[in-house]
Order: structure tokens, then sequence, then C-alpha cells
């Protein structure tokens, strides 16, 4: 039993779980673009591999599945989340499993306009949007909305590019000088992460990981405290159960004023994930459970609230 993860670049902690996970079971082969991708070294195996954008990509991944007998793959970067999805048959056809979710889903959660226009034709409280920046001034002028608002483009992830905006003047110039941008409201609330597994099989959500965000850093948890809330675990299986995600999610959520916003999904692991993995949810038994063929049974919020994350820079020594 076999597992390959692509992209690996500075997860670390992700790779030693699925050590742990498939030790005395089978290996671990991690993937990169780079020598000096940090979590390639902390594997069983690696392989350095085109960059995603290399149209012999997906067949250099397929003859590393062949050489190492893989049995199961995932991506740990969005961009190629779609791209996996998009040659899921490919991998069948070698025996390899996917762990991740369609490639519609794939697409829009990479896309904030479709995935508001999702939320909002589905009745789900989430920050509105707006493509056409006249719309907006329109909503501006009727007291729909009010200032500051975010910019950001509608495709793309890590929170790269995008501005906290006080004035139309501001939204004129942005937009003056880029053609791939949105608007969305800004939610004046908790911030909250949710690190949730769906089984590949039964296509249940068997895993609920939440956690209240006390400091980000480009675009990823940097402190954190877990907590409970069966409204909110209600409000994540409904919301998963409808758009029909599979595997690992992570999703960004905002409590405001008592109401959950849902923001975003990263059909992947998160950066915060190993807050969840060290209270108790081990999301890669999960994995290797449905490799095996077994149906993993509910064990949503099994763990303690109150337990408190703080990254840290750690270093990785290769001698080359």
């Amino acid at each position: 039993m076999n597992f390959l993860i692509l992209a690996a670049g500075t997860r670390n902690k992700i790779v030693q779980y699925f050590m742990k996970a498939f030790n005395g079971v089978g290996s671990v082969i991690a993937t990169d673009a780079s020598e000096l991708g940090p979590a390639i070294y902390d594997a069983d195996k690696y392989y350095i591999v085109p960059p995603i954008s290399d149209p012999d990509y997906i067949d250099r991944v397929l003859e590393i599945c062949k050489r190492e007998q893989i049995n199961g793959v995932l991506s740990l970067i969005d961009p190629e989340l779609s791209l996996l999805a998009l040659n899921e048959s490919r991998f069948k056809e070698l025996g390899v499993t996917v762990i991740g979710s369609s490639y519609e889903l794939c697409e829009m959660s990479l896309d904030k306009m479709q995935m508001f226009n999702w939320l909002k034709e589905h009745s789900y409280a989430c920050a509105r949007s707006w493509m056409d920046k006249n719309v907006f001034y329109s909503a501006v002028d009727k007291g729909e909305v009010t200032y500051p608002v975010f910019v950001k483009p509608y495709r793309g992830s890590a929170s790269l590019n995008i501005s906290k905006v006080y004035d139309r003047e501001t939204v004129d110039l942005l937009f003056s000088h880029a053609d791939n941008l949105m608007i969305q409201e800004f939610l004046n609330g908790q911030e909250i992460g949710a690190d949730v597994y769906i089984d590949m099989i039964s296509g249940e959500v068997v895993s609920i990981f939440t956690k209240k965000k006390i400091k980000m850093r480009a675009g990823e948890t940097d402190k954190a405290v877990s907590f409970k809330d069966p409204k909110l675990f209600e409000l994540i299986e409904r919301f998963v159960l409808e758009a029909g995600y599979r595997g690992q999610i992570d999703i960004d959520i905002f409590d405001v004023d008592g109401e959950y916003y849902i923001s975003e999904v990263n059909p992947r692991f998160g950066g915060g994930y190993p807050h969840a993995y060290e209270s108790g949810c081990d999301h890669m038994q999960l994995i290797l459970n449905n490799l095996k063929g077994v149906v993993n049974e509910k064990c949503i919020g099994l763990y303690e609230d109150g337990i408190y994350m703080m990254k840290y820079n750690e270093v990785k020594i290769v001698k080359m």
C-alpha cells in the first residue's frame, strides 16, 4: 500500500503524518519541482518533477505511479487539484485513487465568484461579491454595502494580491491595472477554519475539526484555538453533502454576530491541518482505511476544545 504526495513543498508535517500512518503498511513517496522543497526529504522516497504547467507533467506522475505501485495520490496545492481530477480516469486505470473532489468542484473552489454564486443560489450566508464595479457602486449608493471592502483576483489562493479598500478612488485604481478582479464584502467577525474529511467510499462526512483563528500570515493560520459548536458542525455537514465534496477539504468560515458565513473552500489539506491532527483528528488514517476498502465511521467533534496551535520556524539541513 503506497501513497504519493504531489507538490510537497514546505508541508513537512503532512508528509510526516502520512509516514506514521503508512509505517509497516507501505511507502510514502513525495514530489516537488525543486530539490529545495524540504518536505520531500521526510518521505521514504522522492522525485523531482516538471512544473504542473509542463505538458508532460501528468505523464511523469503516472510513470511514478507505475514504478512505485502507488495506491493513492493527492496534491497539496490548489492549481493541481483540477488537473488531477481531470485525469482521474487515467489514474484509475493504474489502480490509483485520487484523494479529492470532482473537477467541477475543484474549479468552483478556485473561482471565488463561482463559489459566491453557488452559495447564494443554495441560500447559504456568504460575503456579497461583485465582478462589475459599477453594480457595486450602485449597491453602495443604495446603502446595501459600505466600505471597507476587499478587492482581489476572482481566481487565486494563499491570499495573494488582496487589497482592503476604503474608497471608490482606490477601487477605480485597482481595476484600471487588472481585469481579473472582484469586489467582496468585508465580514467583520471571528474567522474560523474547518478541517473536514469526507469518506471516499460512502460520501459521508466522517470528521470535522473547527478552530478560531487568532493570527493569520500569508493566507495561512499562524495561531488558533480549537472549539466546538454543534450548530456549526451541522452547517458544515449540510453544505459539504449538498455540494458533493470528497476526501480532505479545508473551509474558511466567519462568525458575524452569531451567524456563520461560509467564505472559501480549499479541496486539500490546509496549512493549519496539523492543529487538527495533534488534537486527535487523524485524517491520514481515514485515507488509508479508504484505500484498504474500509468505510470510516463518523468521528465528528472527537477532540478537546481549548487546544491552542502556534506555528514556529524549523529548518531542514540536507547535503546534496
